[in-house]
């Protein structure tokens, strides 16, 4: 531990966003285990990460801008709201732009049987909103981080490497629910982990741009978490909730309300 609080700040941002995808990369390897998808399974887990895309969305995100505005003497309520409208219209927007697009034809090359245009758009949808989801994050340990070393009260290298650890653990499910999904589409195991990992190499990247821009980026951030909220809800409103209550909804349900307790109680506990 000494060593680490002797490194400078931006490697330290490094280090720890290394971290958060790395568990990112261990959730996605879920779908190395499994030798055969069984709906009911992937549509459990489709329930389980929208409930925790959605608590996400809350205390992850919209929570702690609305806190932050406050912080930085903003409106504590219109940024939220135009950074989480904004994001919700990215997705809508995207899949206006996604239904234009004549991608039909690559489709065997990616999967063992060929997709439908849906299939498809819908795991382009949802890497999208969990890599959105994941540039904020990155970018808060990186400013906790350059906080700490500019002094900025209440921002302690403690405190960045326990925001580190809450974000690394709620990455677990992240990592699956990208993963696994995919794979459900007809993505082969390694593939589907693949994109599952990738979902998360933006938070070392965001993590030292986070460091090397700490006030900028502080003054800005609140935009940026409302952003990704709205593009988490408009993703499981959309496409991960339809799609799986098709076939069981109650199990879908159950999905849904364990995926958010489960984010929620680490977000709560882990502050």
């Amino acid at each position: 531990m000494d060593y680490f609080l002797s490194l400078n700040p931006v490697l330290q941002g490094l280090i720890a966003t290394i971290f958060t995808w790395g568990v990112t990369a261990l959730g996605a390897s879920l779908v190395l285990f499994f030798k055969e998808v069984k709906k009911s399974v992937l549509n459990l887990m489709l329930g389980f990460g929208a409930g925790v895309m959605i608590a996400a969305s809350f205390w992850s995100l919209l929570n702690p801008a609305i806190e932050l505005c406050e912080e930085l003497g903003y409106n504590a309520w219109l940024i939220p709201s135009v950074g989480f409208v904004c994001g919700g219209l990215f997705i809508v927007l995207s899949d206006k732009f996604l239904d234009k697009i004549q991608l039909v034809g690559n489709f065997n090359k990616y999967a063992r049987d060929e997709f439908s245009f849906r299939s498809f758009k819908k795991s382009v949808l949802l890497v999208l909103a969990v890599t959105l989801h994941n540039i904020p994050e990155g970018l808060a340990v990186g400013v906790a981080f350059g906080g700490a070393a500019l002094g900025i009260p209440g921002c302690t290298v403690g405190a960045a490497i326990f925001l580190a650890i809450g974000i690394g653990l709620q990455n677990f499910p992240e990592g699956a629910a990208v993963s696994l999904p995919l794979r459900r589409e007809g993505f082969s195991r390694a593939r589907s982990f693949m994109y599952g990992q990738a979902s998360g190499i933006v938070e070392p990247i965001a993590g030292v741009l986070g460091v090397l821009m700490a006030l900028s980026m502080r003054s800005i951030l609140p935009f940026l978490l409302a952003f990704s909220a709205g593009a988490m809800i408009g993703v499981v409103s959309s496409e991960l909730i339809p799609e799986a209550c098709i076939e069981n909804k109650n199990l879908t349900t159950i999905g849904v309300i364990v995926g958010f307790m489960v984010m929620m109680i680490l977000d709560v506990a882990l502050g």
